[in-house]
């Protein structure tokens, strides 16, 4: 029985809709102390809960103590470049190009596991492990080891060709593959405009993030309420932030080639109709996205710290009824917040 080239891969890769794919054996993970570090200095932020678990921390060492048998990790990538940034029209917030669309870990993992299914009936029953942002795996040290880009100053994967706009998929296979050819990768060289431009100093050291700090973070991951000094710096910012992928030369290409394309209409989102939105509205228009993580409380604080910032009076009315309603503390406070922005500015 053959073995597999990591040309067939990439090939059948395609037919899916993932542009690139690579292998490398499966072992200890280069950036794990590098990992375990970032958990110690606290950077993590809330996200402690589940990255900094004793299991957790110690399986992403090594992904045999995932799946025993791993003999080869397999990683595919799919770019989320899409259209220009839409004009944003009043009291409307921007939404992070990752989440226009379906959510990410749906539809990459089903591609993923075709992917897998397709080398079962090539190379036999084998194995596996797939996963999409839902294990404890160092995807982009993978990604790396794979062949597919280099660690930013970002802290994203860099593909030479499709930029960082990627989303990721990891298989754990017990079998041997061939390994991708271990070409010779660009750098970020002396270059610093994403760290220039993070807007709340996140990124502390090129290839580190302080998540506290995060937009991304704040608006989507973080439970409570927004540090009252890094409100501002939200913008227009609803969920997400694509600010250091924006600023990134390595993006300019593979977004010029989505020019010509227009934005889905979820790239904005009215902001006054989100301030009191139930939870079971919430689940019928966001269950399937990515924005069903930021759950129908962050999404409203998130919403008015974003009206506050914008400035417009029209959207005092929405903010007060919010204020006088029987909302939790978290979003009455960030109500009455965005109202004396918005008073100040006049």
């Amino acid at each position: 029985m053959m073995i597999l080239t990591i040309e067939q891969l990439t090939e059948y890769a395609r037919g899916l809709g993932l542009e690139v794919a690579g292998v490398t054996p499966a072992g200890p993970a280069a950036t794990w102390e590098a990992y375990r570090d970032w958990l110690a200095e606290g950077y993590a932020g809330g996200l402690e809960r589940y990255l900094a678990r004793p299991a957790a921390v110690s399986r992403r060492a090594d992904p045999r103590r995932i799946l025993p048998a791993a003999r080869s990790v397999l990683v595919v990538a799919a770019s989320y470049a899409g259209a220009p940034h839409p004009p944003l029209p009043p009291l409307h917030g921007r939404v992070s190009r990752y989440a226009w669309g379906e959510d990410y870990h749906r539809w990459l993992l089903r591609r993923l596991k075709l992917l897998v299914r397709w080398i079962a009936e090539e190379q036999g029953a084998l194995p596996a492990r797939c996963y999409v942002d839902t294990g404890p795996i160092l995807e982009r040290d993978w990604a790396r080891a794979a062949g597919l880009g280099w660690l930013g100053k970002n802290t994203n994967l860099i593909h030479p060709r499709l930029g960082s706009y990627l989303f990721l998929g990891v298989a754990l296979l017990g079998l041997d593959l061939e390994p991708a050819p271990a070409d010779e990768l660009p750098s970020c060289g002396s270059c610093t405009r994403c760290l220039d431009a993070c807007p709340t100093g996140a990124l502390v050291a090129p290839g580190r993030l302080d998540a506290r700090r995060c937009l991304s973070y704040l608006t989507i991951e973080h439970r409570g309420s927004i540090p009252v000094e890094l409100r501002p710096a939200l913008g227009e910012n609803l969920c997400g932030c694509d600010i250091c992928q924006e600023v990134c030369p390595w993006n300019r290409k593979p977004l010029l080639a989505q020019q010509s394309k227009s934005p889905p209409p979820g790239a904005t989102l009215y902001l006054p109709e989100l301030l009191l939105l139930g939870a079971e509205e919430f689940r019928a228009r966001f269950r399937h996205t990515p924005l069903w993580r930021a759950t129908p409380e962050g999404l409203a604080r998130n919403a008015a710290v974003v009206l506050g910032n914008r400035g417009d009076p029209a959207a005092i009315p929405y903010l007060e009824q919010v204020v006088s309603s029987p909302r939790s503390d978290l979003l009455r406070e960030h109500a009455a917040w965005a109202i004396q922005q918005i008073k100040n500015g006049r």
